[in-house]
């Protein structure tokens, strides 16, 4: 943000602060007034939702379009992970918001500790609700944010900007950097500085928004829908998933206790009782009990396979086949 150092002063002596800021923003897509849409308020609220609709039906080519650079990145990401590193993003308001969301599905999605998938927000936890002022505008917190996690050469730092420009996201992937992490920047302008930063640079141009300047709309759509195939297909090179059944999921409730129940069954065809006492003989352990019915082996000796095959269940069973 200028500061009053650098005001630019009109005819009347009064002092614009922002004036360059006004400017960058200016020159965004994201951030581009769209005069078809000027009286928009006025129209019947089922036009209103077909026009928005349209709208989030365009994200889905955007991305699309960065499918090349969004693998190379995942492979990246996901070759650091298998060396122990963690998956970080960081960025502030919506796309801060996005990452932590993003990763906080992933310990019971696919029973990951939570420290191997953080999300940073700046200005705290606490900005997950209510907006903390200037936050965003410190590249410095950002780096005292990865600092706190210790940050190593095997992680990889997402950051995460609509508009490409915020200074936390930016600070991120270049403090990040410095540490010889991996970086990715994720934003919604083409030439942005934040994917200028990174090694990998996902810009996924959306266009203006429906409310001019809200990125949470499109932008935030389309941010959404690549940190989704960031950690999923992630978490599916790690081992995580067998085809496309949450083997890892963690079973902490009802209805995630059904839902491991039901993958042993789809995974294995067991009956009822035969996936009862693989569950029973593997701490509830999904993929050590498919892993007990099809390769037909006791508890520990699932668990000992699965250490062995770096957690990927088709690996352990082939090395109980060849035995």
């Amino acid at each position: 943000m200028t500061s009053t150092t650098d005001a630019n002063t009109d005819a009347s002596g009064a002092t614009d602060s922002y004036g360059e800021l006004r400017a960058q923003l200016a020159a965004l897509t994201t951030e581009a007034f769209r005069p078809e849409l000027a009286e928009i308020d006025r129209l019947p609220t089922a036009e209103i939702a077909r026009i928005m609709n349209g709208e989030d039906a365009t994200v889905p080519t955007a991305v699309a379009e960065r499918l090349p650079q969004i693998t190379a990145a995942i492979d990246a990401a996901a070759a650091r992970m298998a060396r122990g590193g963690r998956l970080i993003y960081a960025g502030a308001g919506t796309a801060g918001r996005l990452g932590v969301l993003d990763a906080s599905e992933c310990p019971p999605t696919f029973n990951t500790d939570p420290t191997e998938v953080v999300g940073l927000i700046a200005g705290g936890p606490s900005a997950m609700v209510k907006a903390v002022e200037g936050a965003e505008d410190s590249k410095e917190l950002a780096g005292a944010d990865l600092d706190a996690l210790k940050l190593t050469a095997d992680d990889t730092v997402v950051g995460i900007s609509a508009s490409g420009r915020t200074p936390y996201a930016i600070g991120a992937v270049e403090h990040a950097r410095t540490q010889g992490a991996l970086t990715v920047g994720l934003s919604c302008n083409a030439g942005s500085a934040l994917a200028a930063a990174a090694e990998h640079g996902l810009e996924i141009v959306t266009g203006p928004e429906l409310l001019t300047g809200s990125t949470r709309l499109k932008a935030g759509t389309a941010q959404k829908l690549v940190l989704n195939m960031i950690s999923t297909i992630t978490m599916i090179r790690l081992g995580k998933t067998y085809g496309n059944l949450m083997v890892d999921v963690r079973a902490s409730n009802e209805k995630l206790r059904a839902r491991s129940r039901h993958i042993v069954s789809l995974a294995t065809g067991a009956s009822d009782a035969e996936i009862e006492a693989a569950l029973a003989a593997t701490d509830g352990e999904v993929k050590n009990a498919i892993l007990v019915v099809l390769g037909q082996v006791d508890g520990p000796t699932a668990a000992r396979l699965l250490t062995e095959s770096d957690g990927h269940l088709r690996a352990a069973l082939a090395a109980v086949r060849t035995t």
